[in-house]
């Protein structure tokens, strides 16, 4: 069995194997972005209505870039699941990434790769923690830490070489979910500008003639199918160390211009891409409903000692959960017709309930402070503001948050913690894990209930003070006992009969 590059394809080159007219750069390279862009614009260039190629990088650490490259940019997608009661499969060598960049090694090819006339699009996926500004010096030729100040480096890269002109400028289409995840980033760019003190004119240049688009996306990509790689491979013909599944649901909602829609023609190869002039009715049900459900749910299900998506559906309690957090709690408050936010919401269930997909709960946990601010905190205000009282499901979901979050930086620097089964790494911004550090180390925090006021009061993690929110302080404290108490699962039980 041969390892999958291109030498090695199992078919011929397609016509749209030939040298690209449209450049895409890409910072992220996670199973996300593959399993969604890449295969969009794979799709699309053999449809015949596209013709790009992408340069992946990763925003921070080397990532996939060594087996990537000696993969020459390919990578299979499966997607698996059930359309119409009917199960579906689909297996897509992708084939339109031509190598990727670690730009911490060699920042200089991807400042070519901006310079370059061809380029035109720039996707990203940095997860809700990347598109925020953290003040940094300029360091001509070296690779920014943020992201933003990423993008504001590039851009002035081709500034200088291409002199500024209207044509030259690029299309950015952030895929973080974040609310006008778009113009925030312009705008932070904007502010690294000035911060860097650049020329006026490559500050108007930016605003007048680039096209920061605010967008949603919507896809399970569980990722690498460990536990069936073996059987897969051999149904393939081919070994691919970057394998990815995903669900057959996908949805690209852009909020833009038309010029921009015939140049980026997704939906005219028949994907479910929308582009609109407003997306907001798309994301608050996205957001809040699919995504605010995973995060509710995955980490108090984690830590009751299930690892994936459908252990937690077959679970008598953390089911029952996820249906009361989603019907009772988070489904009233989305702005859109009754009838039309729960078809919306059961079809999420269904998705999770994918019997084809492996969908680890540990993988949904990463950035959990930042993504639990976005997808969770605004219907938890939403109820209480309405009801006067704050919804208990979604206040366990932070106090199995914080329980979660209890972890130690060890030898290696990586914050860790602990369940039942054993250790497990905590992943988020380095900021957001030396907080929780700190507080776990307190000598004066013996449990978890006596961190938790300090830690709900700061806005570095919330953007605001969560004590102020009536009950909020003591339904997690409470919470927190019984699962010290109890246990998680037996913990998240008592909360269903109340």
């Amino acid at each position: 069995m041969f390892a999958l590059n291109r030498s090695t394809l199992p078919d011929p080159p397609r016509p749209t194997d030939a040298p690209p007219k449209t450049g895409v750069l890409q910072i992220g390279d996670g199973n996300f972005l593959r399993a969604f862009a890449d295969w969009m614009i794979d799709i699309a260039n053999e449809a015949g209505v596209l013709d790009a190629a992408v340069i992946l990088a990763p925003p921070r650490s080397a990532g996939i870039i060594d087996p990537l490259n000696a993969q020459d940019g390919l990578f299979t997608v499966l997607s698996r699941g059930v359309v119409a009661s009917t199960p579906t499969t689909s297996v897509r060598i992708v084939r339109c990434v031509t190598h990727g960049v670690d730009p911490r090694q060699d920042p200089a090819a991807l400042f070519a790769g901006a310079r370059d006339p061809k380029t035109r699009f720039v996707i990203s996926n940095t997860t809700e923690a990347g598109i925020v500004y953290r003040e940094q010096p300029r360091s001509p030729g070296e690779w920014p830490r943020s992201f933003p100040a990423q993008v504001a480096a590039l851009l002035f890269e081709r500034f200088q070489a291409l002199g500024g002109q209207p044509e030259t400028g690029l299309v950015f289409l952030p895929c973080e979910l974040i609310e006008a995840n778009g113009a925030t980033l312009r705008d932070i760019v904007l502010r690294h500008a000035r911060d860097w003190a650049l020329p006026q004119e490559f500050s108007d240049w930016v605003t007048r003639h680039n096209d920061f688009l605010n967008t949603l996306v919507d896809r399970i990509v569980p990722g690498y199918p460990a536990t069936e790689a073996d059987k897969l491979f051999a149904e393939f013909g081919y070994t691919d160390a970057l394998l990815v599944a995903a669900e057959p649901f996908h949805l690209w909602v852009i909020e833009g211009p038309e010029r921009l829609a015939n140049e980026f023609p997704l939906h005219k190869a028949g994907l479910n891409v929308v582009w609109t002039d407003d997306l907001q009715p798309y994301r608050a049900s996205k957001v809040r409903i699919l995504n605010g459900a995973h995060t509710a749910s995955a980490l108090a299900a984690f830590c009751g000692g299930l690892d994936t998506v459908g252990e937690m559906m077959n679970d008598s309690v953390t089911s029952r959960f996820l249906q009361h957090v989603v019907f009772d709690e988070i489904v009233p408050f989305v702005p859109l017709p009754e009838a039309e936010r729960r078809r919306y919401a059961e079809s999420v269930l269904e998705r999770f309930a994918n019997p084809y997909i492996r969908h680890e709960l540990l993988s949904i946990t990463l950035n959990s402070v930042s993504k639990w601010k976005v997808r969770v905190l605004p219907s938890l205000l939403d109820y209480a503001h309405t009801h006067g009282r704050v919804p208990a499901g979604l206040a366990f979901s932070l106090a199995a948050l914080l329980w979660f979050y209890r972890g130690r930086f060890d030898a290696a620097g990586e914050f860790v913690g602990q369940r039942e089964a054993g250790s497990y790494p905590i992943r988020d911004s380095h900021d957001v894990l030396d907080l929780f550090d700190a507080a776990w180390r307190d000598p004066a925090n013996v449990r978890p209930t006596d961190a938790a006021p300090a830690l709900l009061a700061d806005a570095r993690l919330w953007g605001m003070d969560l004590n102020a929110v009536p009950e909020l302080a003591s339904r997690v404290a409470n919470a927190l006992d019984r699962i010290e108490a109890v246990g998680m699962l037996p913990a998240l039980a008592e909360t269903l009969t109340r």
